[in-house]
């Protein structure tokens, strides 16, 4: 059963959840470029770049697969940060949307969007700053 990418607050069971999760997340994140397979026997990891929004995004999907090499495990890994943000922003408002339950998208947008902006604002603004060859001023 896979853990949600953004929290561990649940876990998907059964094919229908997670396509039902999927479907917003795979819609927010867009330009999928695959540029890395590696793995053997019943494990694989998948790396692509993408965009969610403005916002570059990259992931590796860890896969484990049953006896008849189907998908038994999903695990995924992303990066940087504001992506991640926006990803929830965007997929977690849509899939409760799609839940019939739009008090808890506006809920979901209105609560995560403060982060989004701190975090894009640290990673562009002060995560610069600390670089080893940084001036200090």
């Amino acid at each position: 059963m896979p853990s949600s990418p953004l929290t561990e607050q649940f876990r998907f069971e059964g094919p229908d959840q997670l396509r039902d999760f999927l479907t917003p997340a795979f819609t927010a994140v867009q330009n999928t470029r695959f540029h890395t397979q590696t793995g053997e026997g019943d494990a694989y990891a998948l790396f692509y770049r993408a965009r969610v929004g403005s916002q570059p995004f990259e992931e590796v999907q860890l896969l484990r697969l049953d006896h008849e090499a189907r998908i038994k495990e999903i695990t995924l890994f992303g990066r940087p940060m504001p992506a991640l943000t926006a990803l929830m922003i965007s997929a977690g408002s849509e899939l409760a949307r799609r839940q019939g339950r739009r008090g808890v998208a506006a809920l979901m947008r209105a609560s995560a969007a403060p982060v989004h902006t701190m975090v894009t604002f640290g990673d562009r603004r002060m995560v610069p700053l600390t670089r080893p060859a940084a001036r200090r001023t």
